[in-house]
């Protein structure tokens, strides 16, 4: 079975990831979309249609958005309704888009400007919420808001770099609290104890994807952004696995007894070099064929012969920091989690980056 085969055999079995509107499954959405992209298969539109179908009503209205609580990570699936409104022209998915956007506006945020993670993790940055939610921010202050909020983008970019970056390490920790109380946070710094691989790959596939959707003519924002991107890439690759082109669970502790090669974030890094080589923002004779090189190590290492098809195994389940005393921060915390297979966290930008593969090859890539 190839790697295609694969993914039209998760997409014909697959289930909706949770009963309400998530990331997950956006995740899954935009898998899809960025295959449509690649190949011109229509297949892909069509599993993106018909998993709206009875979730986005005629008066726009998504039906299973929990508006009870506030989380960033509700913003991200709606960014695929951007590309089904120009596909369609349909108005219930502008108006599906519009309120989400409404909807960020309203989010909590931290003093320095930076949306809150969640609701239930007041004055708190995780590298994980800039995914969530800048891309869809970008894309529509890009289409549809006269590029009025760029200033207030970028700005969350610059204070995750204030706030959360190790200039010794050159990489980014999980967290910041801007409180500094919470039992996971250094008191002085105010950021989490450790280096986590996924949301390393959540930040740089947010810093990719909000450089596609944006203007180059706001040329002073554009160049700011391809500069953490390109710093950003540069801190992670010191860390790949020679053997295999992955990446470890905790980023820096390969060393470290039950650290391991996990799927997920090797995926988003691979996805992000690759993409940044296609919009020529990496330099592909450099960049290339470390992005593939990781790629490749996945569908090698990663995805198994299993019950007559194939696995995509090593996908760390979910990490996070509290609330409260839960979930430390520690390295023993990252590895204690449930690893898991072909889960969509991993699966989406695991095809994902497949995507940027093969668009990278067409546009005469490494």
């Amino acid at each position: 079975m190839d790697i295609k085969k694969y993914f039209d055999t998760y997409l014909e079995s697959y289930k909706n990831y949770k009963e309400n509107w998530n990331y997950e499954d956006g995740c899954v959405l935009m898998a899809c979309k960025q295959m449509y992209e690649a190949t011109n298969d229509d297949k892909y539109i069509q599993f993106i249609l018909h998993y709206l179908a009875d979730i986005v009503t005629n008066k726009g209205e998504i039906v299973n958005y929990n508006t009870e609580k506030y989380s960033i990570d509700d913003i991200s699936c709606g960014k695929i309704l951007f590309f089904v409104y120009e596909k369609t022209k349909e108005e219930k998915y502008k108006k599906a888009f519009e309120f989400i956007m409404k909807r960020l506006m309203s989010h909590p945020r931290c003093a320095c400007g930076n949306f809150w993670h969640k609701e239930i993790y007041p004055n708190q940055i995780w590298l994980d919420g800039l995914y969530m939610a800048q891309p869809f921010y970008m894309e529509y202050e890009t289409k549809y808001h006269k590029k009025e909020n760029y200033e207030d983008i970028i700005n969350q970019f610059r204070n995750v770099r204030k706030y959360l970056y190790n200039d010794s390490k050159k990489l980014y920790y999980h967290a910041y609290d801007e409180a500094k109380i919470q039992p996971w946070c250094n008191k002085k710094t105010g950021c989490s104890s450790n280096f986590w691989l996924r949301s390393m790959g959540w930040y740089l596939m947010a810093l990719i994807d909000v450089i596609d959707n944006m203007s180059e003519e706001i040329y002073e924002y554009y160049r700011e952004l391809i500069d953490l991107f390109k710093e950003a890439i540069k801190g992670i690759l010191p860390y790949q696995d020679i053997k295999t082109g992955m990446f470890y669970q905790v980023i820096d502790q390969g060393e470290v007894e039950g650290n391991y090669l996990e799927t997920s974030g090797t995926s988003m890094i691979a996805y992000a070099i690759m993409k940044g080589c296609r919009l020529q923002i990496l330099e592909e004779e450099k960049y290339a064929n470390i992005g593939i090189y990781a790629f490749e190590g996945m569908k090698k290492e990663k995805l198994v012969p299993m019950d007559g098809g194939l696995s995509l195994q090593g996908i760390c389940h979910v990490a996070g920091l509290g609330p409260g005393e839960k979930r430390d921060g520690s390295v023993a915390y990252y590895l204690s989690e449930k690893i898991v297979s072909d889960d969509a966290k991993g699966t989406g930008p695991f095809i994902m980056a497949y995507a940027q593969y093969v668009m990278l090859k067409k546009s005469g890539g490494k």
